[in-house]
């Protein structure tokens, strides 16, 4: 599982529905990288209308951004425009990298799994369930009650979280270690850990939910005014595979893994929908934003995973 937070960035959750904080952190990530460019409020609420978001609750979320630190504004009244503070714009680039290079290639392993194992009292069930909370963002899985795996080759991260959450509860007793496991022909060890059934099935679902876009992108049936909405449902749907996927190593998976059929999926319509986007945006930032052409871009994914999207003003 990949985290992606980026220190004091109060960056908003992604949240069931058409979030207006999020679709607002979205557009803003997805299609400016200059902290220069000026936006006035009616350019974003024309933008979230797309979306279905009132007037009402577009300004209320711009406040909740601005509050958080994620945008800040300049004036007063009708003259007030805002703009992405510069730490957020390589934050959102930062993670939008996460997101198109996530899948491109598969993890290196040497065999070796970090196990935990702790023993907490009676009275520490808020510790035992933030333990639980903090080991499955760092893409562990339970094996047995108290011992949780993951094949990533860095231990000192979750060592110091632990330490964070434990060190001050009395009775509290945890270990960290990189081990091997012996076959498991019971299918009782790392193996079972992982519902990867239900992952692949998620992956197929998602292959066959964009089956029909994917057909109209191909032949040219998708217009600008279709193509905002759907590359950002497509965003969402895929980033959920980055922030849930624990990414195994090719070896601990089945046969026929789905996930490459999805990404190249993803990166195909994602890549194709972008132009189309971004004219989308201006013709609707436009009428109350003159400059919109000459700061509304598209990021799309580079041929090398390891380098960062392309696109962005020239």
């Amino acid at each position: 599982m990949t985290s992606h937070t980026l220190g004091a960035v109060d960056t908003p959750r992604v949240q069931a529905g058409p979030s207006p904080q999020h679709l607002l952190a979205t557009v803003l990530g997805e299609y400016l990288d200059s902290s220069d460019a000026r936006l006035p409020a009616a350019a974003l609420v024309a933008v979230l209308a797309e979306f279905g978001i009132s007037p009402g609750s577009t300004r209320a979320a711009l406040a909740r951004l601005v509050r958080r630190g994620l945008v800040a504004s300049q004036g007063s009244g009708r003259s007030t425009t805002y703009h992405v503070r510069p730490d957020v714009i390589v934050h959102h680039h930062a993670v939008m990298h996460a997101f198109l290079a996530f899948g491109a290639q598969p993890r290196q392993w040497d065999g070796h799994w970090v196990v935990v194992s702790y023993s907490l009292p009676e009275s520490g069930q808020p510790q035992r369930h933030a333990v639980r909370k903090a080991l499955g963002t760092r893409g562990f899985a339970r094996l047995y009650d108290s011992v949780w795996i993951s094949p990533a080759p860095d231990a000192v991260a979750v060592r110091e979280s632990l330490r964070g959450l434990l060190t001050d509860v009395p009775g509290a007793r945890w270990s960290v270690m990189r081990a091997r496991f012996e076959d498991d022909p019971a299918g009782q060890g790392p193996a079972n850990a992982y519902d990867l059934a239900g992952l692949a099935a998620a992956y197929r679902t998602f292959v066959a939910d964009h089956a029909a876009l994917r057909a109209d992108v191909r032949a040219r049936r998708v217009r600008p005014a279709q193509a905002l909405v759907a590359r950002a449902t497509l965003m969402d749907a895929w980033r959920t595979f980055a922030d849930t996927d624990p990414d195994l190593p090719a070896e601990l998976l089945p046969a026929s893994w789905p996930r490459p059929q999805a990404r190249e999926t993803f990166l195909e319509v994602h890549t194709a929908l972008g132009p189309l986007a971004q004219e989308r945006l201006i013709e609707l930032m436009a009428p109350s934003w003159p400059d919109a052409a000459s700061w509304v871009t598209h990021f799309v994914a580079a041929d090398d995973p390891l380098a960062a999207p392309r696109g962005g003003r020239h």
